[in-house]
């Protein structure tokens, strides 16, 4: 499964959307993810991933879009 691939498996998840939204769609203004929802993303990301995120990096702005998340990702496993 692809990284990208796996993020969405969350954001399904956490958003119960029925479509995948575009790479650089914003999650935040298009309304798929909140501020309630975000701490269950970062769960279900460390578990998917296998990486630790500390709670100072839980701000929307790291997990904007589907692009953003797999960047960050890409520096936390580094």
């Amino acid at each position: 499964m692809s990284k990208q691939a796996g993020i969405l498996k969350v954001i399904h998840a956490v958003a119960e959307i029925p479509n995948d939204p575009s790479p650089d769609e914003s999650l935040f203004d298009s309304g798929t993810l909140d501020s309630f929802t975000l701490p269950d993303l970062v769960t279900g990301l460390e578990k998917e991933f296998n990486v630790k995120i500390p709670d100072s990096d839980l701000v929307p702005e790291r997990f904007d879009t589907v692009t953003k998340i797999e960047a960050y990702l890409d520096s936390r496993q580094t």
